[in-house]
């Protein structure tokens, strides 16, 4: 759920006693003359000249029923930084225990760029999401900083043009990641999960559904070895969006892993921060929400999206530590540790993409490994890839909109490490070290000749801390950069 920000002819003080307004220049006061009269406009002016300036906000009180807060707006500001700033300000009212705010946006009284209100609107509803549907007695308590109006009085036509309905789709498919992340493993399983990806066919997507009888049928063992110990029904499904109807041999793919639970099989995990596990599937969330997010759009291109989508549990029937799958592929894999899941759902769902949708490039996401953590924090995806220009055009895309990635190294020195005894390939590096990389190196072996990316996002999917567009929680990370590769490059 996001804050809805509504259209107003006028300021509304009686209702919401704050007005937010935007300058530039230091706090230059510019055409806003009309909104207060000569003795408020020199309050304001003194306010100003005992303020430290330094901030981008100043806050005050005009009258006993008026509040004001100053947004300075550096005039060369970027994108990114708008969208922060919008981020920064609801941070702001929530920490003052504003309920409700004016926004009052006048293109004379600012000298900034082009379609920066657009992306501060854009970084104020990201930030603004909260998964509080399990709240019972939510609907009828609003928490005294919760804001739940925010008036906008400007241009009405900001609201109806192109930028702004992108940017909303953009959103959607960001919110329909985090919620697809932040549910409970005990409603979203595999089979639910499908359901959910179905309708998306309103949206004119095209959803194909692989139950278990299916992927038998396919080979695809390595995916359903994960699956074996769950009384879930495991699953593969691919979300086709044909924009470009004249060039539909021209297909861009994405993979996600989608671990609806990771208990870790057999190889149990240790039971603290277990509950964390119901974000395994982050990967897959991000790939179904781009798809939406381009559906909506009417992106001018053709994406598939391939999730594979099991639960991880130890059971009676459950994989085990020494056993050998035959993947999709035709090669063997030793499974040394049923904790390292997610690559055996990657082999099988890359291979088939490769080989049945034959796409100009494959980039994969999941949350991978703890490795990637350790190195990169929350700060960075690590980017591994068999290809220089497809990796250029995910670390641009990524730095435009502050989702980064850091390439770190594929080589066949590593190879070695991952090599079984008594199959083509072990499922885990023992030997230790490099763990993130070795697990990539894992996946490479299941792309033939495609121009191919994977990014482990472990540490992005998800964050303790609220951070530039998050609110915390799950973060949908992944979709505005994909969806910046696409806009950039392919549409």
């Amino acid at each position: 759920m996001t804050i809805k920000i509504e259209y107003k002819k006028k300021i509304d003080f009686t209702n919401v006693p704050l007005l937010v307004l935007f300058v530039t220049d230091n706090f230059k006061l510019k055409n806003i003359e009309r909104l207060f009269n000569n003795t408020e406009l020199e309050y304001i002016k003194d306010i100003i000249k005992k303020t430290n300036t330094q901030k981008n906000i100043i806050s005050f009180n005009l009258n006993s029923k008026r509040k004001i807060i100053l947004a300075n707006i550096d005039n060369n500001i970027s994108i990114s930084n708008a969208q922060s700033f919008g981020a920064e300000l609801l941070d702001y009212l929530k920490k003052n225990n504003f309920t409700g705010v004016n926004l009052y946006w006048n293109e004379s009284a600012v000298n900034v760029k082009d379609n920066f209100i657009h992306h501060f609107l854009h970084g104020l509803r990201l930030k603004s999401y909260e998964f509080n549907k399990y709240k019972s007695k939510l609907a009828n308590n609003l928490k005294e900083n919760q804001i739940h109006k925010i008036n906008f009085i400007g241009n009405k036509n900001i609201f109806l043009d192109k930028i702004h309905n992108k940017l909303v789709s953009i959103e959607q498919g960001v919110n329909f990641a985090r919620d697809l992340v932040s549910e409970p493993p005990n409603i979203l399983y595999p089979k639910e999960y499908v359901d959910r990806l179905l309708k998306l066919e309103k949206f004119g997507i095209k959803v194909s559904v692989y139950n278990e009888n299916k992927l038998k049928k396919l080979g695809m063992n390595s995916l359903l070895g994960v699956g074996r110990g769950s009384a879930k029904e495991s699953f593969l499904v691919t979300l086709e969006w044909y924009g470009d109807k004249k060039n539909k041999d021209s297909l861009l793919s994405f993979v996600g892993k989608g671990v609806c639970f990771d208990t870790g099989g057999i190889s149990l995990k240790p039971a603290k921060f277990m509950e964390e596990m119901k974000y395994d599937m982050a990967g897959s969330a991000v790939v179904s929400g781009l798809i939406k997010s381009l559906a909506i759009r009417k992106a001018k291109v053709n994406a598939v999206g391939v999730v594979g989508l099991v639960e991880n549990m130890p059971g009676g029937n459950a994989q085990r530590p020494g056993d050998i799958v035959k993947a999709y592929n035709g090669k063997t894999i030793e499974v040394l540790n049923t904790d390292a899941e997610g690559r055996l759902v990657l082999a099988d769902a890359l291979s088939f993409t490769e080989k049945k949708f034959k796409p100009k490039f494959i980039v994969d996401l999941a949350t991978l490994t703890g490795a990637i953590i350790v190195a990169l924090g929350e700060e960075y995806a690590g980017l591994f890839s068999n290809n220089d220009e497809l990796s250029k055009k995910l670390s641009e895309a990524g730095e435009k909109v502050n989702e980064k990635v850091w390439r770190l190294p594929l080589h066949k020195n590593y190879d070695k490490l991952m090599d079984s005894t008594i199959a083509d390939i072990q499922n885990i590096n023992y030997s230790g070290g490099a763990g993130s990389i070795t697990a990539a190196q894992f996946l490479q072996r299941f792309i033939e000749k495609t121009p191919w990316a994977h990014l482990d996002i472990a540490g992005m999917a998800f964050s303790k801390k609220a951070a530039n567009l998050n609110p915390g929680g799950a973060t949908g990370f992944g979709v505005r950069l994909l969806n910046q590769l696409i806009e950039d490059y392919y549409e």
